[in-house]
């Protein structure tokens, strides 16, 4: 009788359990799990996407540069595709089986119930003949998106492009989703996040055609997207274009800033190309095609490349001297065309000897600068010279040069400014002296330089000793500042009352009276006191590169100006006319001597020898 009841209770056990089992099964099927749940909703909603237009960019005039486009991305949702006659779809699309049984393949790899891009960017035509046959393909559907459009060709390199974002995006940000847009260079990745503004969603229920019928739950799932912010870049579109104009056929850069302010008034970088190459399904081929270009167009020189900076770094040298009180306006040296020590010798131009300060700068004497140069070396009230040219590397460095100057690009370089490390990796500690350096006296040797840090340093001259960081946005429309940083004053290492003096000798150099030796009257500008320096930076691999510094107005100066020209020669034989022409056009918005434009225009530089 105990046997039998033991039996009839173990029944019983079993009998819970199972029950229990089943309870708790169908808990986590309703309540737990959510897989069933998402696939019977993905079976009649529809998550759409909203997009928001990003936002629109426009000079520091007002004048619109880059807006929006209407496109369409054509999406699939592998879990609600079914049979479907491939040859019409491929027809209509102008596509092929494969690109169709591919595309398929990804998408189910990234997700079956999540919607991805099947094929981006459709024309309007395109779009218009596959919506009216969209039903005979359940499982996908049309989102409308925007793609960037340009007002004129320039500035690619100042606006960037707008690519799709890669896994590591997705992975580290998630905003974004695999077909998400995302700025990749320039102002539209610098400023990502404001003109992206924010996606929204519309929920949809659809028939067993794929068809919308309408929204679902009356919007109350919905979410509007939010629009861009728009931008006031610092750009004069104007300025930017005839700058673009002036270097076609020739390679390098030009920076022109605003002293006051450090705003980028413009920033051209030749060859360039034109921003619509990057935008739509050709996309990627234009790429490929740009970067095989053996003249690397896609290189912002003005941010990345790093010359050397020439005869402009006396300026800076003299600066250092005077601070250090090794060199005074009356600071004469004799100059018997060229420097010697020992058995050393550095060539110099013809000009009258001795000169003083502001004769130097006038004339660009490499002797005046060798001995300036080691002066600031030999100091003696420097234990050794590994302590002054610590000092040295200080001032270069308070200046902009050797480090990130912070400005709102996301791929500009420090340049290049050696440390004393540097060669005592190479000489030793005690191997190395001031004539071992002395090429840097003249701006050659291991110093690199950015066009856009020698408009800096242009810049701190012309305000008499300090900078404002540079920037490229002037204004975000909405609630975004700016950094605060761009509106903090840098200052070099170098008090004011001494700019006084390098700036006399600058004002000379352009408006020098004829046979003078001046070496940038052609950069004259009637009218107005241009302030300059010419500069010609060794090139190993051909001719030398043309530099020209310069600001104006001389007592209230509105523009500051570096021009590189690569294999250009003597800074007074393109670099300087260039910037005479650029400054002109800003201040006076005409140009007074009009064969000056068509000796830039028509320029003929030999590129045949290989460049750096």
């Amino acid at each position: 009788m105990d046997s039998f009841a033991n039996r009839r209770h173990i029944i019983r056990f079993i009998i819970i359990l199972i029950g229990l089992i089943f309870v708790v099964r169908l808990f986590i099927l309703q309540v737990v799990d959510s897989t069933y749940k998402q696939t019977a909703s993905n079976n009649v909603l529809r998550y759409v996407t909203q997009f928001p237009s990003r936002g629109l960019i426009y000079d520091r005039n007002g004048k619109l540069i880059v807006y929006n486009e209407a496109a369409y991305d054509l999406m699939i949702i592998p879990r609600q595709l079914k049979q479907f006659d491939t040859t019409e779809f491929c027809q209509i699309l102008e596509i092929d089986t494969n690109y169709v049984v591919e595309a398929i393949e990804r998408a189910k790899d990234y997700s079956v119930y999540n919607s991805s891009i099947f094929l981006k960017q459709l024309s309007a035509k395109t779009y218009a003949q596959l919506q009216e046959k969209l039903y005979k393909f359940p499982g996908f559907y049309v989102q409308a998106r925007t793609i960037r459009k340009y007002t004129s060709k320039n500035a690619a390199h100042i606006l960037g492009y707008v690519g799709e974002v890669n896994d590591k995006i997705i992975e580290n940000d998630d905003y974004y989703n695999s077909g998400d847009y995302i700025g990749i260079s320039g102002v539209e990745k610098s400023y990502e996040k404001e003109l992206r503004g924010e996606k929204g969603v519309n929920v949809y229920l659809v028939d067993v055609h794929n068809r919308i019928k309408g929204p679902y739950a009356n919007n109350k799932l919905d979410k509007n997207a939010k629009v861009g912010s728009n931008i006031i870049s610092t750009i004069d579109a104007d300025l930017q274009t005839y700058g673009e104009k002036l270097m076609q056929g020739k390679i390098g850069s030009i920076v022109a800033l605003e002293p006051a302010t450090g705003e980028v008034l413009a920033m051209i970088s030749a060859p360039g190309y034109d921003p619509d190459l990057l935008v739509g399904r050709k996309r990627t081929k234009n790429y490929v095609t740009l970067m095989a270009d053996t003249l690397k167009p896609l290189f912002n020189r003005a941010l990345m490349a790093q010359y050397p900076p020439g005869s402009t770094f006396k300026i800076i040298n003299a600066l250092i001297g005077l601070q250090e009180k090794v060199l005074f306006t009356s600071s004469e040296y004799e100059c018997r065309g060229a420097y010697y020590s020992r058995n050393f010798r550095l060539g110099c131009h013809n000009h009258r000897s001795p000169l003083n300060l502001i004769e130097s700068i006038q004339m660009s004497c490499n002797t005046y600068y060798c001995y300036v140069f080691r002066s600031i070396l030999d100091n003696k009230k420097y234990p050794s010279i590994r302590e002054s040219f610590d000092k040295w590397r200080e001032y270069l460095l308070s200046f902009g040069f050797g480090q990130y100057l912070g400005s709102d690009f996301s791929n500009e370089l420090r340049g290049l400014v050696p440390t004393k490390q540097t060669y005592d990796r190479i000489y030793g500690e005690r191997g190395w002296n001031s004539l071992t350096l002395i090429s840097m006296a003249i701006g050659q040797g291991e110093l690199g330089t950015t066009p856009l840090q020698m408009a800096n340093m242009t810049a701190a001259i012309a305000n008499r000793g300090y900078y404002y960081t540079p920037r490229i946005v002037k204004e975000i429309e909405g609630d975004f500042e700016l950094d605060k940083r761009f509106n903090e004053k840098q200052y070099t290492k170098v008090d004011s009352i001494y700019f006084e003096r390098v700036i006399e000798g600058m004002d000379l150099v352009v408006n020098g009276e004829a046979g003078s030796g001046s070496t940038a009257r052609n950069a004259q500008i009637p009218g107005i006191t241009v302030c300059g320096k010419t500069g010609t930076a060794e090139n190993p691999h051909g001719e030398d590169h043309s530099i020209f510094i310069a600001f104006a107005p001389k007592d209230d100066p509105k523009i500051a100006i570096a021009v590189y020209i690569e294999n250009g020669g003597f800074g007074s034989t393109w670099a300087a006319p260039t910037a005479k022409l650029m400054m002109e056009k800003y201040l006076n918005d005409s140009i007074s001597v009009s064969w000056w434009e068509q000796y830039v225009l028509n320029a003929e530089i030999n590129y045949n020898a290989k460049t750096n």
